[in-house]
């Protein structure tokens, strides 16, 4: 195992406790057990978890070339980053059960289609935005832009879209209020010209 020196290289004089907890207790310690995980899974289970929290910056490629030299293959790799591309809507609880609330992960540039919750009384729908930045707009309405711990309140009937800004992941809760004869109509995609305005 190769004793890890990066947090003294970089941090060491400005923040030594941070540079010995990352060197010795994470690297040294917990990353070198080798009776529970190998170093091959440790470095999947790492990547997966950097491209899931949307840190695609120097750290990801550092922990690329890890897993490369721990045994992860070009093509482990590739079906590790697909399956993780697919896992972007996550529910947590079961509608049938309690209030129905979904965790959903949009890669940057992503966004939903324009669309309605549609209800004959109650219904609609919260976002609990809890990492990266994205964006809420509704019909004739200018586009509000969304950051971790803002709650957009949408009514039933109205015509909305949401999504993540061009350069940053972004994920909310979804939470389905409850209501009598709810659906969805999902309708037409935001138009790039209008989306591209946005981050102007």
């Amino acid at each position: 195992m190769v004793k890890q020196t990066a947090g003294r290289d970089v941090l060491g004089e400005f923040a030594p406790k941070f540079a010995e907890l990352n060197d010795d207790v994470l690297f040294g310690e917990v990353w070198s057990r080798e009776n529970l995980l190998s170093l091959k899974t440790r470095s999947m289970i790492t990547v997966t978890a950097l491209v899931s929290k949307g840190i695609i910056d120097s750290s990801l490629q550092a922990h690329l070339m890890t897993a490369k030299k721990n045994g992860v293959t070009r093509t482990e790799m590739a079906e590790l980053l697909t399956y993780a591309a697919f896992s972007y809507l996550k529910p947590l609880t079961d509608g049938a059960k309690t209030v129905f609330v979904a965790n959903v992960t949009f890669e940057p540039g992503c966004r939903n289609n324009w669309h309605i919750h549609h209800a004959k009384k109650g219904g609609g729908q919260l976002l609990i935005c809890v990492d990266g930045e994205g964006w809420y707009q509704e019909e004739g309405q200018p586009a509000r832009s969304l950051k971790p711990g803002d709650v957009v309140t949408i009514p039933a009937e109205v015509k909305h879209w949401h999504g993540a800004r061009n350069d940053s992941w972004f994920s909310h809760l979804a939470v389905e209020v409850p209501g009598e004869e709810t659906s969805n109509e999902w309708l037409e995609a935001v138009d790039n010209a209008s989306y591209e305005a946005l981050e102007q």
